[in-house]
């Protein structure tokens, strides 16, 4: 049974990514896993992975230097490279580091099944090569450039201020997803995660911020602001407006001593 290392900075993405692996039913096992490349690299000086299953973006060390080091070693394990991002230049490293795959999250079982089958097969025909297989060794990896500065900056921070920048216009999950080059479900867990809010839920909490802004400092009648902060229909608006706030724009706007024509 051939061995894997995780390497992930997120637990719950590990956990996702065990138990995806373990529903593929290929014979291999995770027997490692590891939060950062530099923490990887410390295990690997006294132990053997056949295959590295690696995180681009993570704390210590990243990705993209943990197959840089792994590239210098004698007999270098198989990396997969698994990534929230869909962009070019990520997928332009992984071809140049002749890395084995390179998955988006979240990894599918079929996805997952099919990659470490490509990667069982090989292994089995090098190990029942005859001849010493061909080392890596001290190869160095071409100069590819630095990352976009848009991909050294938190995905999160990029979503929330196109977000924002879209606003009272309308803004989808897929949209945004798209904009900061990440899988519309990684998106919106990830979201959770660090926002501690659905993606949904910041979205109106923001439109019902602007309106209380509309509603405390000018006159326009209510109509007027909801169909500003994105609303057609009043009773809706005043529904969702009670629902964050809890009160009515009419009795928040009274709260505020402004008048309403």
């Amino acid at each position: 049974m051939s061995s894997i290392l995780l390497v992930d900075d997120e637990r719950w993405v590990r956990t996702a990514l065990r138990k995806v692996i373990e529903r593929c039913g290929q014979p291999c096992r995770i027997v490692r896993e590891c939060a950062n490349g530099q923490e990887a690299l410390e295990w690997l000086a006294n132990h053997e992975a056949d295959v590295v299953m690696t995180d681009v973006r993570m704390p210590v060390m990243d990705g993209i230097a943990l197959v840089q080091a792994l590239r210098e070693r004698a007999n270098p394990p198989e990396v997969v490279m698994i990534s929230g991002y869909d962009d070019f230049p990520y997928l332009q490293f992984a071809l140049r580091a002749q890395v084995a795959d390179y998955l988006l999250k979240p990894v599918e079982v079929e996805d997952m099944s099919r990659c470490l089958g490509s990667i069982l097969d090989r292994l089995a025909k090098t190990k029942g090569n005859d001849t010493e297989p061909p080392t890596t060794a001290g190869t160095r990896l071409p100069a590819w450039g630095v990352l976009p500065e848009e991909m050294t900056e938190s995905p999160i921070r990029q979503a929330v201020r196109y977000i924002d920048a879209a606003l009272p216009g309308d803004v989808s999950l897929q949209e945004v997803a798209a904009q900061v080059h990440l899988n519309p479900s990684y998106l919106s867990q990830l979201f959770k995660q660090q926002m501690n809010m659905n993606f949904i839920d910041y979205v109106l909490e923001q439109r019902m911020a602007r309106a209380k802004q509309l509603l405390a400092q000018t006159s326009m009648r209510i109509s007027e602001i909801a169909e500003r902060v994105g609303y057609s229909d009043l009773a809706y608006f005043s529904n969702a407006y009670k629902r964050v706030t809890g009160m009515t724009p009419t009795e928040y706007r009274r709260r505020c001593g402004s008048s309403s024509p």
